[in-house]
C-alpha cells in the first residue's frame, strides 16, 4: 500500500541529499581558486556547463599581451594532458600540467620540499618538473624525491620539488605533476597552442571592465573582424558556479518528476486499498451510524487513515533515503547534505497525496446508509 510513496519520497531524499552536497562541495572548490579569477578558453562560448568544441586559437604570445592590461595582477598560461609518469618499476598516471611560477602563486600552491621552478627555467623549456603529494607517495613511497629522476613519455625530467598536499578539490594538484609549459608545449606534447589562461585580477571591482578590455585586446590579437563570434571565451568563477546551478536544478527537476510519478501511484495504491477497506467494514460502518456516527465522522475517519498511511509511508521514505544516501556518501566517497527544505516538501507532497486518494473511498463510506450497511454481508 505505502511502497510507491516509500519509493518516491526516499528517492527524493536520497538524490537530493547526494546531489547538494555534491553541488556545495563543487562551489566551494571553484570558490577556493579565487574569486578573482578570469579564465579564457578556445572556442566560442556556449554559456552551458559543456562547450561545443575547441579550437587551437590561444598562444603564450596572447597571455603575454594580457599581462599589460590595468588591473591585471598576473597571467599563467595552461597547456598539457595526461601520461603516464614512471620511476623505477613504479608508475602512476598523472595530469601534466606546463604552466609558469605565476599559476602557483593565483592557485595558493606551495612547495613542502624542494623548490618551485623559476620564470627562466619556465621560458627555457627545462625539463624539470614538481610533483603532487599524491603522485610522489605512488612513485617514490617512502624515498625523498627531491634531486630524483622521472620518465614521462619517455622523456627524463628532473623532480624539483613535491608539493603540499591539498585533499580533495576540483582540479586537484595532489595527482597532477607540474613542468613548464614551454617543456609541456615543444617537448612533451608538440603543440603550439595554450589549452587556456587563467589571469588573476588585483581585486574583485576590476573584474567586469578588465573581462571586456581582454576581450578586445583578444579579438584585436586574433584579428577577428567586428560582427564575427569570438574563437575564444572568457569564464569568471561566478560563471562557472551557475553552470553547476542550472545542471543540478535541471536534473532536480528531472527528478522531482519521477518522484511525483512514483507517489500518484502510491496515492492510487492508497486509494485502493481504503476502497477494500470501505467495502470490508461496511457492518462496522452501519453500526456507527445506527449509534449516532454523523456521515462527517465517518469522512473523517477514513480520510484520517488514509493520511496516515501516506505519513507513515513518507517518514519510512524519509530514513530509507537519508540511510541510503549515506551509504552511498560513505561507499564511494561521496559529499552529502541532509537536504532539510526537500525533505520537508516530499513528505507534505506525500500527505497531500493521501488527502487527494483518501478522499474518493472516505466520501463512499459516508454516504453509505445504516439499514444497508447492516444488511451486508
Amino acid at each position: 500500500t505505502m511502497l510507491g510513496v516509500i519509493i518516491g519520497v526516499g528517492a527524493v531524499v536520497a538524490m537530493l541529499g547526494l546531489g547538494e552536497g555534491a553541488r556545495d562541495a563543487i562551489e566551494r572548490n571553484i570558490g577556493s581558486l579565487g574569486s578573482d579569477l578570469l579564465i579564457v578558453r578556445p572556442g566560442a562560448d556556449t554559456r552551458g556547463p559543456v562547450r561545443s568544441g575547441t579550437v587551437d586559437t590561444l598562444t603564450r604570445e596572447d597571455a603575454e599581451a594580457l599581462t599589460s592590461l590595468p588591473g591585471v595582477l598576473r597571467v599563467a598560461p595552461l597547456a598539457g594532458g595526461a601520461a603516464q609518469a614512471k620511476f623505477l618499476a613504479a608508475n602512476v598516471s598523472a595530469s601534466i600540467v606546463g604552466t609558469t611560477p605565476a599559476f602557483l602563486r593565483l592557485r595558493n600552491i606551495t612547495v613542502a620540499e624542494g623548490q618551485p621552478f623559476n620564470d627562466t627555467e619556465a621560458q627555457s623549456r627545462r625539463r624539470v618538473a614538481l610533483l603532487g603529494a599524491n603522485v610522489a607517495d605512488e612513485l617514490f613511497g617512502g624515498l625523498d624525491p627531491v634531486d630524483e629522476r622521472i620518465q614521462i613519455r619517455g622523456i627524463t625530467f628532473h623532480v624539483l620539488g613535491v608539493l603540499t598536499a591539498k585533499g580533495e578539490s576540483l582540479g586537484s594538484p595532489d595527482d597532477q605533476i607540474f613542468i613548464p609549459v614551454t617543456t609541456a608545449q615543444s617537448v612533451l606534447f608538440g603543440q603550439n597552442y595554450l589549452d587556456s589562461i587563467y589571469v588573476q585580477a588585483t581585486n574583485r571591482d576590476v573584474l567586469k571592465g578588465l573581462e571586456k578590455d581582454m576581450e578586445r585586446t583578444l579579438r584585436v590579437r586574433h584579428r577577428i573582424r567586428p560582427g564575427d563570434e569570438d574563437d575564444f571565451h572568457i569564464r569568471s568563477l561566478q560563471d562557472m558556479v551557475q553552470a553547476v546551478n542550472q545542471v543540478t536544478s535541471t536534473l532536480t527537476a528531472l527528478l522531482g518528476g519521477v518522484a511525483a510519478v512514483s507517489l500518484i501511484v502510491g496515492g492510487i495504491g492508497i486509494m485502493n486499498i481504503m476502497l477494500v477497506s470501505v467495502t470490508e467494514r461496511t457492518r462496522e460502518i452501519g453500526i456507527r451510524m445506527a449509534v449516532g456516527a454523523r456521515a462527517s465522522d465517518i469522512l473523517q475517519q477514513f480520510l484520517l487513515e488514509a493520511i496516515t498511511l501516506a505519513a507513515v509511508g513518507g517518514v519510512i521514505g524519509i530514513l530509507i533515503g537519508l540511510g541510503g544516501a549515506y551509504g552511498l556518501a560513505q561507499a564511494f566517497g561521496l559529499p552529502m547534505r541532509v537536504p532539510l527544505t526537500g525533505t520537508g516538501v516530499a513528505f507534505a507532497f506525500a500527505v497531500v497525496v493521501g488527502v487527494l486518494f483518501g478522499v474518493f473511498p472516505a466520501r463512499k463510506a459516508a454516504r453509505l446508509r445504516p439499514i444497508e450497511a447492516l444488511r451486508f454481508e
